[in-house]
């Protein structure tokens, strides 16, 4: 795989636990694949929503920085993400948060939802709510992909990436990305579009580089 540097980036002398200021930036492209049909509309309840004009989320994918961590590096703000439902679908239907994070499941439909997921990383079960009650709140305490579904519409999917690490960004629709500070030290970078689906490149991050990387399709 090819990645496209802007400046030389390789440290001599780094050594394990050493770490500048966090002032390194990353940005670059990720080739997304196209978007996928949505499968037909399967539901328990009625609702005035015409599936063959819904929209689909546009492929996505999410960037982070894996390697050793200094003591010193800062978890993600206590935001709660949120993943409504919304036109039968997941909205957005990739989210990423840090380890510990919570997501809110509002419900923007006409209709009943019930989210829930059998993931290893996170099992739960929101039940039944409508749209004017208060949406489920839940904690990832514990790194991995969790897959959500909803009970009462069978195409509903959603993905929430569960990461230990606070270095991570979702892309735009065209899959441009940035990282602002960043550590200095030997990591790898992931571009995560879905589990079978996962590119990654090693660099080493000098203190205050501007660095461009790059993921073309497999």
């Amino acid at each position: 795989m090819n990645a496209r540097l802007l400046i030389p980036v390789c440290l001599a002398g780094l050594t394990a636990g050493v770490w500048a200021k966090d002032d390194a930036s990353l940005e670059g492209v990720v080739q997304l694949p196209p978007p996928t049909v949505e499968r037909a509309l399967n539901q328990r309840y009625g609702a005035n929503v015409d599936a063959s004009l819904t929209p689909s989320n546009p492929p996505a994918a999410v960037i982070y920085l894996e390697g050793t961590l200094s003591a010193n590096a800062k978890p993600k703000s206590g935001d709660v993400a949120q993943m409504a439902q919304k036109n039968m679908l997941f909205a957005p239907d990739l989210i990423a948060v840090h380890t510990g994070g919570a997501v809110e499941f509002p419900n923007l439909d006409d209709t009943y939802h019930n989210v829930f997921s059998y993931s290893k990383a996170k099992r739960f079960d929101l039940g039944r709510y409508r749209k004017d009650e208060k949406p489920g709140t839940v904690v990832f305490d514990k790194p991995g992909v969790v897959t959500v579904h909803c009970e009462i519409h069978d195409r509903m999917r959603g993905t929430i990436l569960v990461l230990e690490t606070p270095y991570f960004q979702k892309t735009d629709s065209a899959g441009h990305y940035r990282l602002d500070h960043l550590p200095a030290g030997h990591f790898t970078v992931k571009a995560w579009i879905n589990e079978a689906n996962v590119r990654e490149r090693a660099i080493d991050l000098k203190s205050g580089a501007r660095l461009q990387l790059d993921f073309p399709a497999k």
